[in-house]
């Protein structure tokens, strides 16, 4: 894509990296950097492949946000810190790994987003909804934001690259629409409300029980939305089996709570932290120097600067 903003979801990508690299790749201290080196590589691979005009890498401002909790208490749950209930649990080496990314991001004018008391997929949403100028490519691991695809005002794609970049697979309102058996005129508001009603072990959130992925794109594409559903089955309508009436009115409070939760916010108070114009040069070529030299980045601090 040319002439488009690229939005990353910053987590996703260098979490990949972790687990994708060993971490016996360390510093010349011995501090282990295989998710700043394959961070990096993805980055310099993304843009030299797509040619954003404009980069944004997204962050978590809070991981686990309370107002989600508060509807959800499952919510990321099993993620917490035993240590620190605020605290998601990361891998021991990678978490000092994380602002040498963001050190490097600094040093190269890559433009970083965030909001307080949100997740990245929340400002990704408010980017990606508010873009009158350009196409967006949203770059993430987390189908959660399929939601987000559209045709206009200006198109909202996403690459998602939850098997890795290799095998990443290009998802606009058509594809998701074929993907999933939904109405591709309203595709990503349909998946959205399949997400809800099978759930996501992944992030706490139980579903519908019995209702798994392909029966719940049936009843959204049959009825129409979500909300027609519930209405529909609290009328008795006898397009629905009793089993099913049955299982979704036991799940009454979760189908209640779960929209706040699976939802992106598109009016969290996101913060740019510079202009996003993809920069063409580092920013701070001695600052990013130094990192390269300290942190032992040289190969792939040198393909992201060429594929600038």
């Amino acid at each position: 894509m040319t002439g488009s903003v690229m939005l990353i979801d910053s987590a996703g990508l260098w979490f990949r990296s972790y687990y994708a690299l060993p971490d016996s790749l360390t510093a010349p201290d011995g501090t282990p950097v295989n998710s700043v080196r394959g961070f990096c590589d993805m980055l310099a691979k993304l843009v030299g492949e797509r040619r954003p005009t404009r980069l944004v890498a997204c962050l978590d401002n809070d991981w686990r946000p309370q107002f989600r909790v508060d509807a959800l208490p499952s919510y990321k749950a099993h993620r917490v810190a035993e240590e620190d209930p605020d605290a998601e649990e990361v891998p021991d080496t990678l978490s000092p790994q994380i602002p040498i990314i963001l050190d490097v991001l600094d040093a190269l004018g890559v433009a970083t987003a965030e909001a307080e008391g949100y997740e990245a997929d929340d400002v990704i949403g408010v980017l990606a909804d508010r873009e009158r100028a350009d196409p967006v490519e949203v770059v993430t691991g987390d189908r959660d934001l399929f939601q987000l695809v559209r045709t206009g005002p200006t198109p909202v794609r996403v690459r998602y690259v939850g098997a890795g970049l290799a095998k990443a697979q290009d998802f606009g309102p058509a594809e998701l629409a074929e993907r999933y058996a939904l109405d591709a005129a309203r595709a990503g508001d349909a998946y959205a409300e399949m997400a809800i009603l099978r759930g996501d072990p992944s992030d706490g959130l139980p579903g519908v029980a019995g209702i798994g992925e392909k029966t719940a794109a049936k009843l959204i594409t049959e009825f129409g939305s979500l909300d027609a559903l519930l209405a529909a089955a609290g009328q008795g309508d006898r397009r629905l089996t009793p089993r099913v009436r049955g299982k979704l009115a036991e799940a009454a409070d979760y189908l209640a709570a779960a929209p706040a939760v699976v939802r992106v916010v598109r009016d969290a108070p996101v913060v740019v932290d510079r202009p996003d114009t993809t920069p063409t040069k580092p920013a701070d070529p001695e600052r990013l120097a130094e990192l390269g030299a300290q942190w032992g980045l040289g190969g792939p601090l040198d393909r992201l600067v060429a594929s600038l």
